[in-house]
């Protein structure tokens, strides 16, 4: 299915044009002969049976007849293809016709017999011809001389060939075949089977081939066998023999390296190698024709191989034999084909027929093609050019030529074509196209080149320069032609360009001359090394390329001057074109046969202009470019069409989404040697990588593009390269410009050298300053900035003496002070230099003096420090001191044991180590007093311990540093002392904190102070061990507090809680706390219900105060049992009075619900708000705020029995606070109440009759006009129900209507709510209480808010 694609495909690519056809009276009925003109091809010798050979040209024009005395038997062409030479069966002469001066002349052979066979020499003028009977004459052309060998053959010479060496191989009927050298000496002979045909010369295929003589001898045997005779092995002949059902061999034909194709008469044709190791073996088989197959023909410069049989031919090709790649089909001729032969240059095909007709068919044409912009002229026929336009989509143009030409040229306006010394030049209109004129030059055109105006046509080593059109034009007579060179010029013109402007070529002498054609006169002229072979100008001319005779490459620019040499130019390389498309000026691509090389002249780069090569893109066989434009390339092929290639460096101008990131990067790099940054931008949008944005403006820094390179880096975010640039981006000098863009991309030198080579130089002398380069710096500064020397020196100084180079430095430091005082700071560092290398070289005393002189401090120190390493102690404490460095001038002291200047720092010295070197001199010294006070300002607090209890016997200042400093040795030491003095008690305290548990634990055991370190030891953060041990120890001395205490400690809940159970209760029952604690911490259940049975007496049957249930609920969290539990607590609290408990109680408890949220009953809130306002009253009332203290007041009297051990004080005081406030039927109210004979009694007599005042003057009327007065003013309220009740306890005896109404109006001026039901509590059931309810109801139809069913009888 492939092969039948591939063919197909080809088929459709190019279909050979039949070019003529030849069909003569003579000729019909019976096959014919040709042969065609060797080398060029022009002309084509035919013969058939009419005792004529008949001349025609390449267009099937007859150019001569050559009558003959009887058939044609055989001709030839020379090797040249100048003479073609002619036997016939009726005579003896030899027939010669010159091509080039188209006569005839005869030879005569001097052979007695009938002429049989002809063949010309390969390589020399030598004309072999055999006879009938065997014999052979071998004719020199050149030199006339004729050599006759009788007897070469018995019988009839056949067939032969003759080698490159000038071997003749002759074969006959004789069946053999003799090897002979130009002389006619046999040197090889050798017999075969049968008549031997088709005789030819090759090279067998061999694993190392030494040699490329031709040694092999193959020809055809019996029609049967291919026959392979090497002249080497002269003993091992090779026959061949094929397949029955292949037929008979027709022809074969060698090709390749060793291959020969065969073809047999039943249409398969097989290809074959000659290598020892394969022979016997087909490498290719075809059936290609149905019936038979006459002939095959190969065209090595074609590379395709043809075959021909029935009625058509088919054509293969050599690289691969599966494709086919043509197929001709002669439908007319029913007797089928004959034989077929190519021209050398394979352009042309002749198939002659059965029937005596012959085809000829174009199978290849001239590349032969022009371009000028973006039009192109091509060759599409032998006579027919067609000029197209793609990129502008004009329809393309055909044109009829006169001959075949030789070349083409196009230009604005005109198309030329020619060959030899002739050119047609054509007007191209925009509908048609008509001939001008022809023009004859002095010699054979090699190249012509057109513009709007003119043409130039290079001929041997000349050029002529002459208007196309002169007619009607008023153009100046000198201005019409020109002839290059001038008479006087000594050299011969090799290449040649024309553009708008300028007449551009080059010579044998390496010159390159720029003629202005406007003016006339040459402008420009550059000089090459050697000879310079091709030019290739740009479209403007401003840049041209050229090749020389080295085959180098290089760009010309003549504007500057300048030459640029083409980086890895191929020595292959057969023309260059340069890119059309207006955006891409610089780019051109060089081509070679199979490969075209992309090309970049980057004019404007910081580093200066430069060509690079940005890849190279495969060119399909045969194809020659043409055109470029926007990346596309359009070549002519050798079917005269065009195709167009992308180049590979062109890749990005497809739709970039459908590519991955390795692709787009790859793309991108392509974009960005190309300066595409448009398209670039495009790539790094879609890959959204930094780095790739990087590359980017990396590349527009490189090329010089400020303005994208701005928008870059605002992408990036690079906000200070963005405000750089827009700094620079205004300056036109190209030097500075791109020295700040080198400056960028961190290449300093060139930037220093644009500098120097800008109107700024100064710049270069900045640069190197802030990038610290200070000896470039230097060097520049004695050029650029004499002044700028002293500083530079300074920091260069500083730099050396960094890398440790203090010669120099001092030396620069010594250049770098300046005298000035305007400079006195610079003076400074520069003098503070001097003297540090000064030291460091050696000159101690300079140094020295000139530090002592300096007003450094730190320079003192740093001279110092120096001194110090060199071992000079005494020079270096002498700098400190005097930099008021104390604490390096004492340990430097120290170090030369001068202890004396040690003592007079020592008031100034705060460095610990120089003060506890002095104390261990002074405790030496047996000084202790001196000592300790070192050591204490060294902070070293176990030697001034130490000193205290062994030297200075004051041990309670040694117990003072112990407790402050925590010491442990001290402690230890202390503890010593202790046990010396035999009190146990402090020894164990500080053996306790000295960390010595169990010696501590060891000495209070044994002296019975376990008391005592239980105590220290239990404040002390220890280890359980620690904690058991001590419990133990309390558990066997049947303390049982202590142990529960530790056991508690250590994490034995269990154990701690038996003994805080057993342990016997104190006033303030810590040894319940402790076991509520043990609980809590324990959270197990087991414990939990063992302390609550405890605490309600379950054992004993005394249970415990409840405040302990309520801490246990508290320890184990469980905080709603703990409210009630407080609620009861609480409610103990108050029945007996202390209310202030009761509140702490429920404060706490209401705190810890808040804060573990929980919500809060509504009884716990209810008495937490009564005992509040009880605690609130005394502190509004010493403020003295009446009225809230009265508020308070008033919300405790209505719940005063939640009071019961002060009714009487609270209701006294809330009659009292309200009458101060104003309120005076709240006070009346409670006053009422206090009238009670229960309270009466228990009023404090100073407030007593006050209070009976107060009863006494309200007035019932007043209370009852009010209540009348606010019956009227509002409704019952909505939220009186009949389900609430309010009790007014009041004595029957005197009760009244009078009192009920009073008791109402009282709540209602209290609550501002009406009393729901009103209780009477008769002592007796007396008239009065009767008479008093039935007036209250007889008044209840006046006041609408009483009714029966808030009236309640008893």
């Amino acid at each position: 299915m492939l092969t039948v694609l591939r063919c197909i495909i080809s088929y459709f690519f190019f279909f050979p044009q039949q070019v003529f056809s030849l069909y003569e009276k003579g000729w019909s009925g019976s096959p014919v002969q040709f042969t065609w003109q060797k080398t060029l091809g022009n002309f084509l010798a035919v013969t058939g049976g009419d005792r004529a050979v008949k001349i025609f040209d390449r267009h099937g024009q007859k150019r001569n007849e050559i009558s003959l005395p009887g058939n044609c038997i055989a001709m030839d062409w020379d090797k040249d293809g100048d003479t073609l030479a002619i036997i016939t069966d009726k005579s003896s002469t030899i027939f010669l016709w010159d091509a080039i001066t188209n006569k005839t002349s005869q030879v005569d052979s001097g052979m007695r017999d009938a002429m049989s066979f002809l063949l010309w020499s390969r390589v020399g003028t030598l004309l072999a011809v055999g006879t009938a009977k065997g014999n052979l004459l071998i004719y020199n052309r050149q030199t006339s001389r004729k050599i006759s060998v009788l007897g070469k053959h018995t019988k009839r010479i056949t067939c032969g060939c003759w080698s490159i060496e000038n071997l003749l191989a002759l074969g006959g009927e004789d069946k053999m075949i003799t090897i002979s050298n130009q002389e006619g000496d046999t040197i090889r002979q050798t017999s075969v089977s049968s008549d031997p045909s088709d005789m030819q010369f090759s090279v067998m295929k061999t694993d190392e081939r030494v040699s490329t003589r031709e040694s092999t001898v193959s020809a055809v045997v019996g029609k049967r066998t291919l026959f392979l005779f090497n002249l080497n092995d002269p003993d091992n002949p090779i026959d061949l023999k094929f397949q029955q059902p292949y037929g008979n061999i027709v022809t074969y034909k060698w090709y390749g390296d060793g291959y020969i194709m065969i073809g047999f008469s039943q249409g398969c044709f097989v290809v074959i190698s000659t290598h020892i190791r394969e022979i016997g073996q087909e490498v290719f088989q075809a059936h290609n024709h149905k019936d038979n197959l006459s002939s095959i023909a190969i065209s090595q410069s074609l590379n395709k191989a043809a075959s021909c049989g029935d009625n058509c031919i088919k054509i293969h090709d050599l690289t691969d034999m599966r494709e086919m790649y043509a197929i001709i089909n002669l439908d007319d001729e029913n007797k089928g084909v004959d034989q077929m032969a190519w021209t050398d240059d394979g352009q042309l095909l002749a198939v002659s027929t059965r029937k005596g007709s012959l085809h000829v068919f174009l199978t290849k044409l001239p590349i032969l093609g022009d371009a000028c912009s973006t039009r192109i002229a091509y060759l599409t026929s032998l006579l027919e050019v067609t000029i197209a336009n793609h990129v502008e989509r004009e329809l393309p143009v055909t044109v009829s030529v006169e001959v075949e030409p030789s070349f083409v040229a196009i230009g604005v306006y005109h198309l030329a074509v020619g060959m030899n010394n002739r050119a047609w030049f054509y007007a191209l209109g925009e509908n048609n196209v008509k001939k001008l004129k022809d023009v004859e030059y002095l010699g054979t055109v090699a190249s012509m080149h057109l513009n709007s105006d003119y043409a130039a046509a290079l001929f041997e080593g000349k050029i002529q320069l002459h208007m196309i059109e002169s007619e009607g034009l008023g153009a100046q007579e000198e201005r019409e032609t020109r002839l290059f060179p001038a008479d006087d010029d000594k050299y011969q013109i090799l290449c040649h360009a024309l553009t708008s402007d300028f007449l551009i070529y080059g010579t044998d002498t390496g010159v390159i001359r720029y003629f202005f054609i406007e003016d006339w006169q040459y402008v420009n002229e550059y000089r090459h090394p050697v000879s310079v072979r091709k030019v290739f100008p740009d479209p403007n001319g401003t840049r041209m390329a050229f090749i020389d005779d080295k085959s180098d490459g290089f760009v010309y620019c003549p504007v500057n001057d300048r030459v640029y040499e083409i980086p890895d130019f191929s020595p292959t390389i057969k023309g260059i074109l340069w890119e059309n498309w207006p955006m891409d000026k610089g780019v051109f691509v060089a081509f070679d046969d199979d490969k075209v090389y992309t090309y970049v002249f980057h004019k404007d780069a910081i580093q200066g202009s430069r060509i690079i090569l940005a890849g190279g893109t495969e060119v399909p066989y045969s194809h020659k470019p043409l055109l470029l434009y926007n990346g596309e390339l359009t070549c002519q092929t050798p079917s005269g069409k065009t195709n167009n290639i992308c180049l590979s460096t062109h890749s990005f101008l497809g739709n970039l989404k459908d590519f991955g990131p390795d692709v787009l990067r790859q793309m991108l790099t392509q974009t960005l040697m190309l300066k595409r940054f448009s398209e670039a931008w495009e790539v790094c949008s879609l890959l959204n990588d930094q780095s790739c944005w990087n590359e980017l403006a990396k590349a527009c820094l490189h090329h010089m593009e400020v303005d994208f390179a701005i928008r870059v880096f605002r992408t990036c975010g690079n906000a200070g390269m963005v405000m750089s640039l827009e700094q620079i981006k205004g300056i036109e000098d190209h030097n500075l410009l791109a020295g700040h863009l080198a400056m960028f991309t961190s290449d300093f030198n060139l930037a220093q050298d644009l500098y120097l080579a800008s109107s700024c130089p100064i710049a270069a002398l900045e640069m190197r300053k802030d990038l610290q380069h200070w000896d470039r710096a230097l060097q520049l500064a004695k050029r650029l900035a004499p002044d700028q020397i002293p500083f530079i020196s300074k920091e260069y100084a500083v730099q050396l003496e960094f890398m440790g180079d203090y010669v120099n430095a001092l030396a620069h430091y010594e250049k770098g002070i300046t005298g000035d005082n305007k400079y006195q700071e610079h003076d400074e560092v520069c003098l503070a230099g001097v003297a540090q290398m000064s030291i460091r070289m050696g000159d101690i005393r300079r140094g020295v003096n000139q530090a002592i002189k300096h007003p450094s401090r730190v320079l003192k120190r740093d001279c110092g420090a120096i001194l110090e390493n060199m071992k000079q102690f005494s020079e270096a404490a002498q700098l400190y001191e005097k930099g008021q460095y104390y604490d390096k001038a004492a340990s430097v002291y120290i170090r030369c044991k001068n202890w004396a200047k040690v003592g007079e720092l020592l008031p100034h010295v705060s460095s610990p180590k120089i003060h506890l070197q002095y104390a261990k001199a002074k405790e030496a010294d047996g000084r202790y007093t001196e000592a300790v006070i070192a050591y204490e300002h060294a902070k070293q607090w176990d030697s001034v311990i130490r000193l205290y209890l062994d030297h200075l016997n004051n041990p309670e200042k040694a117990v003072n540093i112990v407790r402050e400093t925590q010491s442990l040795e001290g402690a230890k030491m202390v503890a010593r002392f202790f046990l010396q003095l035999g009190d146990y008690g402090s020894a164990i305290q500080f053996l306790v904190m000295s960390k010595c548990n169990n010696e501590a634990f060891t000495l209070a055991q044994q002296h019975n102070k376990m008391e005592i370190y239980a105590d220290i030891i239990s404040s002390q953060s220890t280890t359980n061990e620690d904690y058991q041990s001590i419990a133990l120890y309390f558990e066997a001395e049947k303390k049982h507090f202590q142990a529960g205490k530790f056991f508690l400690l250590c994490g034995q809940y269990g154990r701690a809680l038996r003994h805080f159970m057993k342990s016997p209760s104190t006033e303030d029952n810590l040894a319940m706390e402790m076991a509520i604690e043990t609980v809590g911490r324990a959270k197990d259940e087991a414990l939990t219900n063992q302390l609550i049975d405890y605490l309600m007496g379950e054992g004993d049957g005394m249970p415990q105060d409840a405040k302990y249930l309520f801490r246990l609920y508290m320890a184990l969290k469980q905080y709603r049992d703990a409210a009630r539990t407080a609620i009861i607590i609480a409610r103990e609290e108050q029945c007996s009075g202390n209310y202030r408990n009761a509140h702490d109680v429920l404060f706490s408890m209401y705190s810890e619900l808040k804060t573990q949220k929980i919500k809060i009953s509504s009884e716990m809130a209810t008495n937490l708000m009564i005992l509040h306002s009880y605690i609130l009253v005394k502190i509004h009332v010493k403020r003295g705020d009446h009225m809230k203290g009265a508020r308070m007041l008033i919300r405790v009297a209505n719940n005063i029995s939640k009071f019961p051990s002060h009714i009487v004080p609270i209701l006294t005081s809330t009659v009292i606070e309200c009458h101060r406030a104003g309120l005076k039927n709240s006070a009346f109210s409670f006053a009422a109440m206090l009238m009670r004979p229960e309270y009466r009694c228990k009023i404090d007599p100073k407030y007593k009759k006050k209070i009976e005042t107060v009863v006494s003057c309200v007035c019932v009327l007043d209370v009852e006009t009010q209540l009348r007065q606010k019956s009227q003013q509002q409704p019952v309220p909505t939220v009186l129900s009949s389900s609430q009740s309010v009790n007014f306890c009041v004595p029957a005896v005197k009760t009244t209507f009078h009192t009920a109404l009073q008791l109402v109006g009282t709540w209602y001026a209290m609550t501002g709510q009406f009393a729901h039901t009103v209780t009477f509590l008769p002592s007796t059931q007396n008239s009065k209480s009767k008479l008093g309810f039935f007036f209250l109801l007889q008044y209840s139809n006046v006041c609408p808010y009483f009714s029966s069913k808030w009236v309640i009888w008893y």
